[in-house]
């Protein structure tokens, strides 16, 4: 009888350790553990700031850009990427192209009508030829996204090692199938954190190390010619 009670004792403790071991790989793969998390100063990284201010708010664009995703990030929409019959999803619900947008409008811009304008003269080149284009989902797409940002923002590394080449309001794209902004917070070997939704309990986190990077851009709109430039109307 006590052999058997020591067994049930043992069999039940081995459970509990792979319990709490299982729980707290879990709590570190989703960024839940607590932790310091550290400033490009830290590593005497200078932090580049957007020479354009393109709404006149007084903030320059690449802060705006991490602002707008920090908004989206804490507001925590619920992850659901269904088809709008109005293009934009209401604030509490969106997808990782929907950070990405969000960012831009508070910066001013309206992403939707940029991607629209660049699909009406160069259909072919995001595949929507034939009258493929929706103007309701187009800017929803990260493939979409993707094509538009290699055409007008500036390529950069895709190693995240160069920890000085990633910069707040930097575009990420995972795997051509993921996006989202990086932030101004970094991790103690000075890789940045990445702003982005895909249904993750922590929004803003060490993430550029969980999937492929395809794509890193910077959107500078002393680059861009004028007529690409769309303004944010409410």
């Amino acid at each position: 009888m006590k052999l058997q009670r020591k067994k049930i004792i043992w069999i039940f403790s081995v459970l509990l350790i792979l319990a709490l071991a299982g729980g707290i790989w879990a709590a570190s793969y989703w960024n839940l553990l607590p932790g310091r998390w550290y400033t490009a100063a830290d590593f005497g990284i200078e932090t580049i700031k957007s020479s354009q201010d393109y709404n006149a708010n007084g903030t320059d664009d690449y802060t705006d850009f991490l602002l707008g995703a920090r908004e989206d990030a804490e507001n925590k929409p619920k992850y659901d990427g269904s088809y709008q019959p109005d293009g934009y999803p209401p604030d509490n619900i969106g997808v990782c192209t929907d950070v990405v947008w969000r960012a831009f409008r508070k910066a001013g811009y309206s992403l939707r009508a940029m991607v629209d304008w660049d699909i009406q003269s160069h259909a072919g080149l995001y595949g929507l030829e034939g009258g493929k284009a929706d103007s309701n989902i187009d800017f929803r797409r990260v493939s979409n996204l993707k094509v538009f940002f290699a055409r007008y923002a500036q390529s950069l590394t895709l190693d995240p090692s160069q920890i000085q080449q990633w910069q707040p309001g930097d575009i990420v794209i995972f795997e051509d199938r993921h996006i989202g902004i990086i932030s101004d917070r970094r991790t103690q070997e000075g890789r940045t954190y990445v702003i982005h939704n895909g249904g993750q309990p922590n929004r803003e986190e060490d993430a550029l190390l969980r999937m492929e990077i395809t794509g890193h851009y910077r959107f500078d709109a002393a680059q861009i010619p004028p007529d690409l430039l769309k303004p944010w109307e409410d």
